[in-house]
């Protein structure tokens, strides 16, 4: 444990009479007593920062132009993420950049895609025009009734490692009340790759199989699962820190059983919470942010750590996480939606940032509240599942923009790539670019 690790636990001390008149939820004995930020050096979003969540100029994005082409025109692409080296940096393959999305016939209604999603993969010579190669894998030895997003790395030898969740079971699938049965794992599987004239060819698929499952102690099991919400354990997202070398993979969870209550410190500070109650029912909302130490050279072998980040009673979903390393800050992302803010809060569907002084350092929301980008507010839906690079791009995909009518158009493609300007505990949007942009980058540093 580092020196800032060490130094972290600080006493909070709430009577039970106070707690009383407070919360009108599931609390713990803890409360009465001396408590530590969240569990095994958890770090919080808690009530108090996510009200402080409001829309400027900094961090809301330009309004996406509705004449906008389809990367894909049979095809609904949303999630999408690059083909990564090992060390972070864009993976370039004989002159091609490659990304993966997931992907879903055009002729299946709007809400209907994610049960049919599938991962395909895309390639581009100059990272803005992208040709569509198809799902690289063979989906009878797929793992899951559908494959959820992740991400990619290729390692030394130049074997590339899809990892993803596995969602659903085959067998007995019933569509009806899906999504209060179908366990999400993550998995992984290999390919060769090459390139020539013809375009990026994935081969000689290796197996694929289950590398982490919620342990029903700090993530949630689908069994143990209590909220209007789908619960997670999903979005895999590979991780080599610079400053240490150890690797790992990063994923949304939820609170399990030793956090199935609200903590003082998932309120606010002890000023705030005199003041604020919690409405009934925030309990429910217990999103997190979940780490695996990799043991082994090929990500088969992990060892499943306490969470990095909790938003119990702030934010049910903190999904598709991951890092952006600047020398000595660690930048933790996610993404999150309106309707997965507990009770008696709101915010924007956008991307959500934390800022710490090591991978395992207490994490501090960005701009206050941990807003960092939203779309505006007269198109609140118009794009979603941002992923933020180490050079601070920013891809995303159109989601469900609104016409000068006020009608939804779907969108299903690569949204422009956004610029990010980060500077310590803030950060701001800065330009935009092409739709589905991909400059080259380098490792997280």
């Amino acid at each position: 444990m580092n020196k800032s690790n060490r130094f972290r636990f600080k006493k909070l001390v709430l009577t039970a009479t106070v707690a009383a008149n407070l919360l009108g939820v599931a609390i713990s004995p803890a409360m009465a007593a001396d408590v530590s930020v969240g569990d095994d050096n958890t770090s919080v979003w808690s009530r108090q920062d996510a009200e402080k969540v409001t829309l400027t100029k900094e961090n809301t994005a330009p309004k996406i132009d509705l004449e906008f082409d389809l990367v894909a025109p049979d095809l609904w692409v949303w999630d999408t993420w690059p083909l990564q080296n090992r060390d972070g940096s864009l993976a370039i393959i004989n002159g091609y950049r490659v990304a993966f999305a997931l992907v879903a016939p055009r002729d299946l209604g709007w809400g209907d895609r994610h049960t049919e999603a599938r991962i395909g993969m895309f390639y581009s010579k100059n990272g803005k025009d992208w040709t569509y190669a198809g799902i690289p894998y063979d989906y009878d030895r797929a793992l899951g009734y559908m494959q959820w997003a992740g991400t990619s790395m290729i390692d030394e030898d130049g074997k590339v490692h899809l990892f993803y969740t596995a969602t659903g079971d085959r067998e007995n699938w019933d569509y009806n009340g899906w999504d209060k049965r179908a366990v999400q794992r993550l998995a992984k599987t290999t390919f060769d790759i090459s390139a020539n004239k013809n375009g990026v060819h994935l081969t000689n698929e290796g197996k694929h199989e289950i590398i982490l499952e919620a342990d029903g102690k700090h993530y949630e099991t689908i069994e143990q699962a209590n909220s209007p919400i789908i619960t997670a354990f999903r979005d895999p997202f590979f991780l080599q820190d610079p400053n240490t070398g150890k690797e790992y993979i990063i994923f949304e969870g939820q609170a399990g059983s030793n956090r199935d209550f609200i903590k003082p410190e998932n309120i606010g500070d002890e000023e705030y919470r005199k003041t604020h109650s919690v409405p009934e029912g925030a309990e429910l909302y217990n999103g997190n942010i979940g780490i695996a130490e990799v043991l082994d050279e090929d990500v088969s072998e992990l060892k499943l750590l306490p969470p990095l980040l909790e938003s119990v009673g702030t934010n049910h979903q903190l999904e598709r996480p991951h890092v952006v390393v600047n020398g000595d800050d660690y930048y933790l992302f996610t993404i999150s939606h309106t309707f997965t803010y507990a009770p008696g809060l709101t915010g924007p569907d956008g991307v959500y940032g934390f800022v710490g002084n090591s991978l395992f350092g207490d994490y501090k929301p960005m701009n206050e509240s941990g807003l960092v980008i939203a779309n505006p507010k007269e198109n609140p839906y118009q794009a979603y599942s941002w992923m933020v690079l180490p050079d601070h791009q920013v891809i995303s995909f159109i989601n469900e923009p609104l016409d000068e009518n006020g009608e939804v158009k779907f969108g299903g493609t690569f949204a422009p790539t956004l610029k990010l300007q980060l500077d310590g505990e803030t950060s701001k949007v800065t330009k935009e670019g092409k739709h589905g942009e991909i400059k080259p980058f380098g490792a997280n540093r």
